[in-house]
């Protein structure tokens, strides 16, 4: 069997892909079913949702990080052994990189992973106008693989009424989704909150489940993931050199922020990941070689991280003597001497930034960037070249000027990036995959680290 998919799009965001998307999950999984859940694009908060969902590995598809070949490589990687995967698309089904672009866009993950498509029409106060929507949305490209149509907070007797026009215009009505705004996940600055702030999270999507098992056709849905398109064999590529170390990775619910395939990436160099806690811990855990501080929600702790002072003094220590660290947008702030919270007010960090982070009230260089080194450290060589992105509300008086950051539509650059010695702290949130050789270099720094300080100096070159 060809790995059943289907890639969940919508015309806009806000539609209500998430909600439907947690809640087919849902009902497959109580089917018994081995299901596999991807997120196109960038985004971390919505797989967190997948993932609490069917307690199984979802990861990220974005054709900026990766090619063509990468991006199936990924899919195959994390859908092995299940039955039906997933795919939760991004913004609107035709939205790229730029305003008149597809590039990065659903439609390009649908394309290149020859995936049938189940367009979500938000039909709220329509109806036959709805259809007008989803008849621009199958012609804009020939190739659309648009197979069929659900309609959220559409009522029964308008669907039953629209199906036959649907079936006429060639795919298939999957089915409808009432209003019900006790569904609705809430948002906040960032995007959604996340799966661990909703206390009945389980019993809502178990509800959602039971309701859409009977307003859609899973058998339908079912069948049309069983038709995706065959799927080129792609090996796995060749990794340099890693080392066998133990890396310390701070999550909790400050730091949640993972792309699932850099952990991965790690751990086949040869990485030991050991997890905790900069809100609950007291130190750092006992004999790790290298620091992986994640993106999040800092600000929202900022007082719990402030006053668990030895946990912020244990990093600063190492940082400081130089453990190997990758520090990325919520964890750069956190090392930062001050950080504001939501509220404006101002609470000591780990103080290796020698400046103050501070809210916005917009979003702050947002999008895909490729970063290329400036200088040589321990982790960078100059002219390294790697793809992320940034997305944050936040500021700081100091972002750093070791690399430069390109967006890869128009002209638009910025510096960013503090990486002195063994640290490389930014803004950017970086994709490993794209550049496996930082990722081994940094491992190959954890293993000359040592807690007396018998390393080779920070930022030599390697030899």
């Amino acid at each position: 069997m060809n790995n059943p998919r289907i890639l969940l799009a919508a015309p806009a965001s806000g539609s209500g892909k998430t909600m439907i998307t947690c809640g087919i999950l849902q009902a497959l999984h109580d089917r018994g079913m081995k299901v596999s859940s991807f997120k196109c694009g960038p985004d971390y908060i919505d797989p967190m949702f997948h993932e609490k969902v069917i307690h199984v590995r979802s990861g990220n598809l974005d054709p900026f990080f990766c090619d063509e070949e990468m991006l199936v490589r990924l899919f195959k990687r994390n859908a092995e052994g299940t039955d039906i995967s997933v795919i939760e698309g991004v913004m609107g089904y035709y939205d790229g990189l730029a305003a008149e672009s597809d590039r990065a866009s659903s439609y390009h993950v649908a394309k290149s992973l020859r995936s049938p498509v189940i367009l979500i029409v938000n039909a709220r106060g329509q109806s036959l106008s709805a259809l007008a929507t989803l008849k621009g949305f199958l012609e804009f490209r020939q190739d659309s693989r648009i197979k069929g149509v659900i309609f959220n907070q559409m009522q029964e007797r308008i669907f039953q009424s629209l199906k036959p026009e649907v079936e006429k215009l060639g795919i298939t009505p999957i089915g409808y989704v009432p209003k019900a705004e006790e569904m609705v996940i809430e948002s906040r600055h960032l995007g959604l909150v996340t799966p661990g702030e909703i206390e009945d999270l389980s019993e809502r999507l178990k509800k959602l489940a039971d309701m859409l098992e009977k307003t859609l056709d899973m058998d339908a849905l079912i069948r049309m993931a069983k038709f995706a398109g065959e799927l080129p064999k792609i090996p796995e590529t060749k990794l340099p050199e890693g080392r066998d170390v133990r890396v310390a990775v701070a999550k909790d619910e400050a730091f949640c922020f993972f792309y699932k395939d850099n952990l991965y990436l790690l751990e086949k160099l040869g990485a030991k990941l050991t997890y905790f806690s900069p809100i609950h811990d007291k130190r750092l855990p006992e004999g790790v070689q290298g620091l992986l501080l994640p993106g999040g929600y800092p600000e929202l702790y900022a007082q719990q991280l402030s006053e668990n002072v030895s946990m912020r003094t244990s990093i600063a220590e190492a940082v400081k003597a130089g453990l190997p660290t990758l520090a990325e947008c919520g964890g750069f702030m956190y090392l930062h001497e001050e950080m504001e919270d939501m509220e404006g007010k101002s609470w000591p960090m780990c103080g290796i930034i020698p400046a103050k982070s501070w809210r916005t009230n917009r979003l702050g260089r947002f999008g895909y960037i490729n970063l290329t080194a400036k200088i040589s450290t321990g982790i960078l060589r100059k002219n390294d070249q790697i793809r992320g992105h940034e997305f944050h509300y936040f500021e700081s008086g100091s972002c750093g000027e070791a690399c430069r950051a390109d967006k890869p539509s128009g002209t638009r650059s910025w510096d960013c990036i503090h990486a002195e010695g063994n640290l490389v702290a930014g803004f950017p949130h970086l994709f490993y995959e794209a550049n496996p050789e930082i990722a081994a270099r940094f491992l190959r720094r954890c293993a000359e680290w040592t807690e007396d300080g018998s390393k080779n100096p920070a930022g030599e070159e390697e030899r």
